[in-house]
């Protein structure tokens, strides 16, 4: 479950990590109030639970209250990739002298925590992981002692502080983990933690997503998880219908697998020839033809996607059900935008026989598929 940035600040703040002060709101009017409150600049923040909110708009600055009402009437009236903020945060815009990126998260192969820091942080911190992994540290949590307080102080020493920015930077750290570790964290993160211009350290922005299978333990959570559907776009929304496994991405192309690790490797296979996905969508062992239909009309639905690349490896999936689905949604939707399929596995020969019939090209490689895909979405579709 992934809670708002104002939601995971409350808890940061109860564990003693410094944000900025400010205050959640519902109107421009409301935001002019804290603004004069504050009486400092304000940042004006879209409370929405999607990263990359800085470059999709959804924070905006603002010198007086008459401009932080103006911002928070333009967020509240606007959406930010996909979804309409029902809440601003306002909060005191802080004077930074250095951006720092910190996170706990889960490396799932090690089945452990690992630190990921950077001393350079902000919004392009995943380019910056591509052009310059140098930069940035990763350290593993060693499962039976723990992260302790000499190691919070040597990650803040490797960020390049000493002495007393050493010692507070590494009490923010540990006090971190001690976050992850209450919640249930799979992502505790602080993007960025500043440097202000007087040498302390605020977290500036922050992310806190909760393991659902942990949320029994979170009774607070759990009753707030109905009413995040709001903040979810309408492609998860249905998919939640489904009960399909869908994540909405940035890119145009749309895709359908069986099993997340094909899916995975399928967004890895777009990627690596020069595309950018639209979705995650893991249809499960065992698919239906109707699951097929409900699949490819949910992606289908998505006016971004350009191309759509079905990515099927049978196994109790059968490949002659994969091809009923195809045809079935091929019946009720036309197919407003071009598919590429790979199908392989389970009764391969006679799916790919219907589907061959039907005028359907079938391909045998997910390299070959993913670069075909990525070409048509090139071409415009």
């Amino acid at each position: 479950m992934k809670l708002l940035e104002y939601e995971a600040k409350a808890i940061f703040s109860k564990h003693g990590i410094p944000t900025p002060p400010g205050r959640l709101v519902d109107s421009p009017v409301k935001a002019r109030m804290v603004a004069t409150q504050l009486q400092t600049p304000v940042v004006v923040k879209a409370q929405v639970a999607v990263a990359g909110r800085g470059k999709a708009g959804g924070i905006l600055f603002a010198d007086s209250p008459r401009e932080a009402e103006r911002a928070a009437k333009k967020l509240l009236s606007s959406r930010v990739k996909g979804i309409q903020p029902q809440n601003v945060l306002v909060e005191a815009e802080i004077s930074i002298r250095q951006e720092l990126y910190f996170a706990f998260t889960i490396d799932k192969s090690a089945r452990r925590y690992v630190i990921v820091a950077s001393s350079e942080g902000g919004v392009n911190i995943e380019e910056l992981a591509i052009a310059s992994p140098e930069k940035i540290i990763k350290v593993p949590i060693d499962l039976i002692h723990g992260f302790r307080a000499h190691h919070a102080r040597l990650v803040a020493r490797n960020l390049g502080y000493r002495g007393k920015q050493m010692l507070a930077l590494g009490r923010i750290f540990y006090r971190l983990y001690e976050v992850a570790l209450s919640y249930d964290a799979e992502l505790a993160e602080m993007n960025p933690i500043v440097e202000t211009s007087e040498g302390e350290f605020v977290a500036v922005d922050s992310r806190l997503i909760i393991d659902d299978n942990a949320l029994y333990r979170h009774p607070k959570f759990r009753k707030l998880s109905s009413g995040a559907k709001k903040e979810l776009t309408p492609q998860e929304l249905e998919a939640q219908e489904e009960e399909l496994a869908y994540v909405s991405l940035d890119g145009n192309i749309g895709v359908v697998g069986n099993g997340a690790g094909l899916v995975m490797a399928t967004l890895d296979a777009i990627e690596l020839y020069g595309g950018r996905s639209a979705n995650f969508l893991d249809i499960g062992g065992g698919a239906t033809a109707d699951r097929i239909t409900a699949a490819l009309t949910l992606v289908f639905s998505n006016p971004h996607v350009k191309a759509v690349l079905i990515n099927i490896l049978g196994g109790i999936t059968r490949c002659d059900e994969v091809a009923q689905g195809i045809l079935k949604a091929k019946k009720r939707t036309g197919f407003p935008k071009p598919i590429v399929i790979r199908l392989v596995g389970t009764n391969e020969v006679e799916g790919k026989r219907m589907l061959t019939q039907a005028g359907l090209q079938v391909l045998d490689s997910m390299e070959e598929a993913a670069e075909e895909v990525v070409r048509i979405s090139k071409s415009g579709g």
